[in-house]
């Protein structure tokens, strides 16, 4: 394509590329031309930052940024054509070949929409732009949220809530999603700040719990928190529904050691910090990372079945934090799929199982059956798919009484 673009040209250019030389990306091109026909054109940097200005940018709907280790010297000339695209309404779609994760992050804070690697994966290119294309908004830019829950810190004293599963379907992530989003709507006139977190880094699955994208930021959050700030974290962010802000796990899978107890202290000060509630759902696994968690949540939950796997596993948690030192008293126990209120054999078992282990099962979770997994498959909460669902009303009088604890506690202080 030309690198001027033509007023003469029968359908108006709907997208650009901008690169230092789009020859350099012979793949961009093919897939451009495949995507767009001939409603394309190609601009360098400086012509970029002109062109925004003209009134043929007003039917621009993207622009493909390409770049390479060679473009890392123009990172602030890249800021601002980012900056005046975002300014004019226009979606940009950052393409890297051998770029620095630095830079990257810099440039995704500046408002990058897209982030796509080079050479293009197949469909990768087309993908992105029908993610631009079908999103109204870019959910993690939801205006209420932005002011209400970011630009006015609390004190820095949000409660932190953990929830780790003993064993494998026991309903952590369940809990912890749900908890979350009963916490956001306790109450209506002044609802509180909430902000769920998935530190589950390989398979962690809170973005598919509440159909939320994955994005590149988080990783390059995890990778460089000593850059960490403000800005940082509530890039990495994103919004559901306008009341819940969620870290989802990366779009990769990573080893649970690539961060540190002071990854994870940063990550959850700047949370409580913005946060009255922060819900984190923890990795089914013990890391050297989970001590940071423990100390810095009021409570943490623990899920289990009744069974004798989640019996074997609880006595193995609760035996590994007392011989480190570790506040155990913090544990809560929550019992999902317990017995009926008319199964008293299950109920004596549950009974037998807390003084064998020497326990106390505060949390008895009913069994909400099919309802639950189809709501997670749907991408909703149990409270916008089933209200009446047993299990969303005993989570919902979780909340409400965690809720009503932190009130009197405040006031009392």
């Amino acid at each position: 394509m030309s690198s001027v673009i033509k007023q003469s040209d029968p359908s108006p250019i709907i997208a650009c590329t901008i690169s230092r030389d789009v020859q350099n990306f012979d793949l961009l091109i093919e897939d451009m031309e495949a995507a767009m026909g001939e409603a394309w054109g190609d601009l360098g940097f400086a012509e970029a930052l002109a062109f925004f200005n003209q009134p043929e940018a007003e039917s621009l709907e993207f622009v493909a940024v390409a770049i390479d280790e060679a473009d890392e010297d123009d990172l602030v000339m890249l800021g601002e054509i980012i900056g005046l695209a975002n300014k004019k309404g226009v979606k940009v779609i950052l393409i890297a070949e051998d770029v620095t994760p630095a830079a990257l992050h810099q440039l995704l804070r500046q408002g990058a929409d897209e982030f796509v690697p080079y050479p293009l994966p197949e469909g990768e290119l087309q993908a992105a732009i029908e993610r631009l294309q079908t999103a109204p908004a870019p959910v993690h830019l939801a205006p209420a949220l932005t002011h209400a829950a970011l630009a006015t810190p609390t004190a820095g004293d949000g409660v932190i809530f953990a929830v780790q599963g003993l064993a494998g379907g026991t309903g952590a992530t369940t809990l912890a999603v749900n908890l979350a989003w009963e916490l956001a709507n306790i109450e209506k006139a002044n609802p509180p700040r909430v902000c769920l977190l998935d530190f589950s880094l390989q398979f962690g699955s809170v973005s598919t719990y509440l159909d939320l994208p994955r994005r590149d930021v988080v990783f390059e959050m995890w990778s460089d928190t000593e850059a960490l700030d403000d800005d940082i974290f509530r890039q990495a962010l994103v919004a559901f529904e306008e009341k819940l802000w969620v870290l989802t796990a990366p779009s990769d899978v990573l080893p649970l050691d690539m961060i540190s107890s002071e990854d994870v202290n940063k990550v959850l000060a700047l949370a409580r910090k913005h946060f009255d509630y922060v819900v984190i759902d923890m990795p089914g696994s013990l890391v050297q990372w989970t001590e940071a968690v423990l100390h810095s949540a009021q409570v943490y939950f623990t899920t289990l079945e009744l069974d004798m796997r989640s019996a074997q596993n609880a006595l193995r948690i609760k035996r590994a934090l007392q011989s480190e030192d570790l506040p155990v008293d913090k544990l809560r126990y929550c019992l999902n799929r317990s017995p009926k209120f008319t199964d008293l054999n299950g109920k004596s078992r549950v009974k037998r199982m807390a003084e064998s282990l020497e326990i106390r099962i505060e949390i008895l979770l009913p069994d909400g059956g099919r309802a639950v997994c189809q709501s997670s498959d749907h991408g909703l909460p149990l409270a916008s798919s089933t209200a009446k669902n047993p299990l969303r009303r005993e989570i919902a009088k979780l909340a409400s009484s965690l809720h009503a604890l932190g009130k009197s506690d405040a006031e009392a202080a």
